[in-house]
């Protein structure tokens, strides 16, 4: 009987620390760290509520793109989240300028780390270099030829514990995004690589998933609600909008998206860029995302259920210069009041120029 209890605990244990998820933390405001629609840059509004908002250093990049985006100088779809142990900070861009470029092709993404969210380190990967910038370049190649790379677009971050690399060290950061090589794949699709804990380290990418059609922008949360992994993403086959798929695992068994509920308000809307976090105290979610259609744009928070189903009432951010993609995270009142000092500091500097 003894060992029964034993073995009954121990498979309890591991349905607790089975599932990935990032940390979070915090139960004082939220931090949206977005592209500029201003620019190709990254930039910080901050809230209280989860709906209205107050710029940091109004609107302006919080870090030099051109430091840390070493392909094109231009940071697109800011993802940010804390560091696995909670000490820290990552963040992912998209490293791509179509104000210098003209065009709406990349080479690459930029993984940063801070202790502090002003500071920041950064590490480049450019795709067309090929295997010699993964940590495992032996392992099996999803392109022929890297070089002819067009498209690393909108990587995000999943914090993976069971996770276990070659040297038996386990836990890694899955950083998801969609790729696209034009003269070996005729869309875009999802695929996935992992990053190691200094957040310095990438392998080669591998295919998520693919549905027949183009996809892109995938937004992944772990769901107490039902136990499953659920993907807000920009489905551009068939009818398109931001839908949500789910699956039992991370990285494999992704099932096709529920094509009677998606986020469409008001009409035919073109929407993208989706990103969903819940309020302080709520199981329900809000999702944010941008009607990139609109003139001028808008970028829209609406509200779902606890299973992130059943899309409504959508509102306009308030108090953002020019939102883009981006993402939220909850911050402690220290975290809060260090960025609003950080705040008055920039502004200040800002006059004496």
């Amino acid at each position: 009987m003894r060992k029964l209890f034993i073995s009954i605990a121990i498979c309890m244990m591991s349905s607790l620390t089975a599932s990935a998820q990032n940390v979070v933390k915090g139960d004082y405001g939220y931090l949206y760290c977005h592209m500029s629609d201003k620019g190709e840059w990254t930039a910080y509004a901050l809230s209280r509520d989860g709906y209205n908002y107050q710029d940091i250093n109004e609107g302006n990049p919080i870090m030099d793109p051109e430091v840390h985006a070493r392909i094109e100088g231009g940071q697109r779809d800011a993802y940010i989240t804390r560091a696995y142990n909670g000490k820290g900070y990552v963040m992912v861009n998209t490293d791509m300028c179509v104000r210098k470029s003209h065009k709406w092709d990349n080479y690459g993404i930029d993984l940063l780390t801070s202790k502090d969210l002003i500071n920041w380190q950064s590490v480049t990967f450019d795709f067309r270099k090929g295997e010699s910038i993964f940590c495992d370049p032996n392992s099996p190649s999803v392109y022929k030829d890297w070089s002819t790379i067009n498209r690393v677009w909108a990587p995000q971050i999943f914090w993976d514990p069971n996770y276990v690399w070659e040297n038996g060290d386990k836990g890694g950061y899955c950083i998801y995004y969609s790729m696209l090589n034009r003269p070996e794949e005729k869309y875009d699709r999802m695929y996935y690589s992992y990053a190691d804990k200094s957040f310095t380290k990438l392998t080669k990418p591998k295919l998520l998933f693919d549905w027949g059609y183009a996809t892109i922008d995938a937004d992944i949360n772990y769901l107490p609600s039902d136990g499953l992994y659920h993907m807000l993403i920009k489905k551009e086959g068939g009818k398109p909008g931001i839908y949500t798929a789910t699956s039992k695992n991370l990285t494999s068994g992704w099932g096709e998206p529920v094509e009677n509920d998606y986020v469409s308000f008001e009409g035919r809307k073109n929407c993208e860029g989706s990103s969903a976090f819940q309020l302080m105290g709520e199981d329900t979610w809000c999702v944010a995302y941008i009607q990139y259609s609109d003139n001028p744009k808008h970028y829209r928070i609406c509200k779902a259920d606890k299973y992130l189903r059943n899309f409504h009432d959508p509102v306009d951010i308030k108090g953002v210069t020019a939102p883009q993609h981006g993402s939220f995270m909850r911050i402690t009142k220290k975290e809060y009041n260090k960025l609003l000092k950080w705040d008055a500091k920039l502004r200040k500097q800002n006059e004496r120029k």
